[in-house]
């Protein structure tokens, strides 16, 4: 090993034997025949990847990378990791996508170029069609390309046609500008309507490459990539059948972590901590003469033969990101995600432009939450905000603000417990959907509809505690969850809003009694109940105001969302329980324990903002102390 003391930043003791770690550094004005010291640096990530071996540590300093990072080899553990990191203060962007030049005026504001079709090499993202299991093309093909015009994404048009015609896509109050290609055996030719602009005269980006930093073989664990703007890849569809390519993502690996980037401008998906090919890939489109529901269990037994363990898979930590203008989903994660934290992440703006769809369409899409903590996320027009699907157990949902989703807040979707949903704030118009059971909902402030819903048909796994070995399987019977503490509203806007299947659902209402009627009974107390909600049938201590309007809004005010709303003065809560693990007591299928991840109890002492609460008699909702009137509260 060189032992150039510029290269030297740590020390560590190995195998009795002093190691050097070495510090390289990378610089748009470097060149890969250097050494990578901070005089000599590297021209791209991707050298540095190649030099870098656990505990060394990769600066990337300001600049525009063009470049798909595949590190090779991770670290050896989490003390001892590979860590890849913007230089301090510096605005160091990767990005998946090509300036694009030469085009020629085709007709009116529509602009043609034509790309030799060996600019794109292996993979060409005008050729390569979106698919996969649980992917609606909406009955058109959609391409993993896009088309940007100085950083605006536009949007693949089904017609030429559509193009010349100018006809816009409104989103958010904005109008998108279409663009369409078509391939022949050497050329590739993309049409786009500028809207009046000169392409030549512009900057025109278009995706080539289908990540900016994802591995091409699974294993490669313990890793750091803190820091970085990265955008514009041409990723695929990401169902829980196949490998989860995202814009950054782990590829079945252990122990990364992902903090402090800000990821955009993903085709389908911007982090993925999924799967790989070898359990199985878009396995129901190949084989749709049986369900989708055991494909996947075929997919998860595959999996544990494969070795899919807490020791080789998962404990990955997603923090302090900025994830937005994704169409499939801000983080998924299937298989892959178990025993991670998500915390502190803000994600908008997913699944914006809806030109397709599909079943795994959310701000954080997760199968097998096992021992999973999804903390303080901020996450909003996302069309589903949070959905758990499969397996969610051992996991915790708490502290996070959801708003402005047109489907719903929270999606937990066939399983059986035991996992926490606590501390939330749901204020779209539909807060939960529940096609579970062995859940406990505590001290949130539900301000939608409830939906719940039993699911017969399909026989899912459930695990042993805090392991992914699996214990039994078992269809889904409605009811058997734990309501304490609650708040229950509704906004004047929030309506009843028809959606896709509703008629498929028997339970939809507006507060508990939405369970008045499932199969098993549930457990509730100490919920408040205002403005038109209602309790349930058997709940022995509440408090009713039908008549009282709380007026819940939010506010954006640049990087902050404030919550308003009233409480009466004279108000007097009901008798609060507070929760612990033995107040919560047994699951009925799983026969688990709500508890923590390392098998310890759990209380819920601390509210929404990490303040104490009263371990007596604690206040209803997210917050301990708020005060009376009119109230204003940070909290974002």
């Amino acid at each position: 090993m060189k032992k150039n003391a510029l290269f030297l930043s740590f020390l560590f003791l190995f195998s009795g034997i002093i190691v050097l770690a070495r510090e390289y550094h990378v610089s748009v004005h470097g060149n890969d025949q250097g050494d990578g010291t901070i005089a000599s640096p590297f021209r791209t990530i991707s050298k540095a990847a190649e030099q870098a071996v656990a505990g060394d540590v990769i600066i990337v300093h300001e600049g525009v990378y063009r470049e798909w990072v595949k590190p090779p080899r991770g670290g050896a553990s989490d003390a001892k990791r590979i860590v890849y990191r913007a230089g301090k203060g510096e605005k160091v962007v990767i990005k998946g996508s090509e300036v694009i030049t030469g085009w020629k005026k085709f007709r009116g504001d529509v602009w043609k170029v034509a790309i030799p079709n060996s600019f794109f090499g292996d993979f060409n993202p005008y050729k390569e069609i979106i698919h996969g299991d649980w992917f609606n093309d909406k009955g058109r093909i959609h391409h993993p390309g896009e088309v940007y015009l100085n950083g605006q994404y536009l949007y693949e048009s089904a017609t030429l046609e559509n193009v010349l015609r100018g006809v816009t896509l409104p989103v958010d109050g904005s109008e998108i500008f279409p663009w369409y290609c078509e391939t022949d055996d050497s050329h590739t030719y993309i049409y786009a309507n500028f809207h009046g602009k000169n392409p030549n005269r512009e900057q025109v980006e278009i995706n080539v490459r289908q990540a900016c930093f994802y591995p091409d073989h699974s294993g490669v664990g313990y890793i750091t990539v803190k820091g970085f703007i990265m955008r514009q890849a041409a990723t695929p569809w990401a169902p829980p059948t196949a490998e989860q390519i995202g814009l950054i993502g782990t590829h079945w690996s252990k122990g990364w972590i992902i903090e402090d980037n800000v990821i955009s401008d993903s085709k389908c998906v911007g982090i993925t901590l999924g799967k790989d090919r070898k359990s199985g890939q878009n396995v129901w489109s190949k084989n749709p003469c049986i369900d989708g529901a055991t494909h996947y269990n075929e997919v998860i037994f595959r999996a544990l033969k494969e070795g899919w363990s807490k020791e080789k898979t998962g404990s990955h930590i997603v923090r302090n990101n900025v994830i937005y203008n994704c169409e499939q989903a801000g983080i998924v994660g299937s298989l892959g995600a178990v025993f991670s934290r998500i915390y502190d992440n803000h994600i908008y703006d997913i699944w914006t432009r809806r030109l397709f769809s599909g079943a795994e369409i959310a701000g954080i899409k997760i199968h097998a939450a096992i021992d999973v903590l999804i903390r303080h996320n901020r996450i909003h027009n996302t069309g589903r905000g949070i959905w758990l699907d499969w397996m969610a157990q051992g996991t915790r949902v708490s502290d996070n603000l959801l708003y402005d989703n047109t489907e719903e807040d929270l999606f937990v979707e066939v399983s059986h417990g035991p996992f926490l949903v606590d501390n939330n704030l749901f204020l779209s118009p539909k807060s939960l959907r529940n096609w579970s059971e062995g859940a406990a909902f505590v001290h949130n402030l539900f301000s939608g509809y409830l939906e719940v819903y039993e699911e017969r048909n399909r026989f899912t796994p459930y695990m042993f505690p805090h392991s992914t070995q699996v214990a039994g399987l078992r269809n889904i019977h409605d009811g058997e969850e734990r309501f304490y503490n609650n708040i229950f509203t509704r906004q004047k806007d929030a309506g009843r809003k028809q959606l896709p299947g509703d008629t498929r659902f028997r339970h939809y209402d507006r507060g508990l009694a939405v369970y008045d009627h499932t199969s098993f009974e549930i457990l509730a107390a100490g919920n408040v109940y205002l403005n038109g909600t209602k309790p349930y049938r058997l709940e022995p201590d509440y408090l009713l105001l039908p008549d009282f309007d709380p007026a819940i809004q939010w506010e954006e005010e640049r990087d902050n969302v404030y919550l308003t709303f009233i409480l009466p003065e004279n108000i007097k809560f009901p008798d609060t329980p507070f929760i612990t693990t033995k107040f919560l007591g047994k699951t009925k299928i799983t026969r688990l324990l709500f508890e923590n991840p390392d098998g310890s109890p759990l209380k819920i002492d601390k509210d929404y903002f990490g303040d104490l609460r009263n371990d007596k008699h604690p206040v209803p909702g997210p917050f301990e102390n708020t005060g009376k009137g009119n109230v204003k509260l940070k909290v974002w």
